[in-house]
């Protein structure tokens, strides 16, 4: 006959192991850490938020600490592409929108129209701000918008129009299109995010004051690429005010004359780039509350390269405009020397861009096949 005393303390050895082993897979890496004696470890829990909306913002500020060795400063950059559109530019979407609001252009629970001509990703976030506040949305672009970006904003919704790639001035200009659409739309409002000043406001109080909390104000610069000029406005006013002798770059690429304009006054330029959404040649209403101490030009090549080694040494899938970016931080790394924190912001993720920057074809054509993507030393960083 088996010893039931043992046979007990059999049955309670293996209920404890059992229920151990639940805690750990049910609490996850919380239950991990309690399992092995990490009792100090507790879990970050964000409160409940308010819809799509409540998701906009408060991005991670991440440590690239492959670039750190490479450059011997510490690189943060602020994962925009985290966003729920998956760009910086939900923020701009979002403060627009709720800027018409205010204003009483556009009701929620009352017919309305979002239009906007845009390179794509303000499109997307005007698409989702749109639909989560019940409003229609027409956007225009140029024809040379990747096709990912074009059909999300399908997908999302909106009604999409592909002008050509003409000059401003002619009447088929993305931009032109735009202002007509919202002349013969009920309800509409033109959103105009290069001159709507609510779009540096927005980076000022929100994406600025983020990084200074999340970097305990310990950041000596912060460089971005210019589109609207909205981030940079809205950061460098903040930073500068935080403390005035504050470095604020801008990384341009290759057909902008944000460079020689800084420098010299005068918007010039030569080339062009396949880089979508920054670069411009006039100083836009957002622009011209920027304070910028100095500017860097960037390449197509840096910026593939750039993108190509972030995903083989950190792991990170960005497009082109956040590729830019991140070379503007090795510069301006290299021009401050090392032992300084330098900033930057990760625009977008690389899936919108798979039928270009990582499509092996395209770069072929474009003669930008990646070359340096095990080169640690950063060399293709000019």
């Amino acid at each position: 006959m088996p010893n039931m005393n043992m046979s007990l303390l059999g049955e309670h050895r293996l209920s404890v192991m059992v229920a151990a082993a639940g805690v750990v897979v049910g609490a996850g890496l919380y239950g991990l850490f309690l399992a092995r004696g990490y009792t100090k470890a507790k879990p970050e829990v964000q409160s409940v938020v308010d819809g799509l909306l409540g998701l906009v913002g408060n991005t991670p500020l991440m440590e690239l600490r492959s670039l750190n060795a490479a450059t011997g400063c510490r690189i943060l950059a602020k994962a925009e592409h985290l966003s729920p559109g998956g760009s910086i530019k939900d923020r701009i979407a979002k403060a627009m929108v709720l800027a018409a609001e205010a204003d009483g252009k556009l009701t929620p629970g009352k017919p309305g129209t979002v239009v906007e001509g845009t390179g794509g990703n303000t499109g997307i976030g005007l698409a989702l701000i749109a639909r989560a506040r019940g409003y229609k949305c027409i956007l225009s672009m140029p024809e040379d918008i990747s096709a990912e970006k074009i059909q999300l904003m399908r997908t999302l919704g909106a009604e999409v129009r592909i002008c050509p790639c003409v000059p401003f001035k002619a009447p088929r200009h993305y931009v032109h299109e735009a202002e007509r659409a919202a002349k013969e739309s009920e309800n509409a409002v033109l959103m105009m995010q290069f001159e709507n000043l609510a779009n540096y406001k927005c980076h000022e109080a929100t994406t600025a004051a983020e990084i200074w909390m999340q970097s305990k104000g310990e950041l000596d610069a912060f460089v971005c690429a210019v589109g609207t000029g909205g981030t940079i406005a809205g950061v460098s006013n903040f930073l500068k005010k935080m403390r005035p002798t504050m470095p604020v770059w801008a990384i341009d690429p290759t057909g902008s004359g944000i460079k020689n304009y800084i420098e010299t006054g005068v918007f010039e330029s030569s080339g062009s780039c396949y880089i979508e959404g920054i670069g411009i040649m006039r100083k836009t209403a957002n622009f011209a509350e920027a304070k910028v101490d100095g500017a860097f030009r960037g390449t197509d090549r840096e910026a593939v390269e750039m993108g190509h080694w972030l995903v083989r040494h950190e792991g990170l899938f960005v497009g082109p405009s956040a590729a830019l970016n991140v070379c503007g931080a090795v510069k301006l790394a290299r021009l401050m020397g090392p032992g300084h924190t330098i900033v930057t912001v990760l625009c977008d993720g690389g899936d919108r861009y798979r039928s270009k920057m990582y499509n092996p074809k395209w770069l072929e054509e474009k003669d930008l096949v990646p070359k340096h993507v095990e080169d640690i030393s950063l060399e293709f960083v000019q």
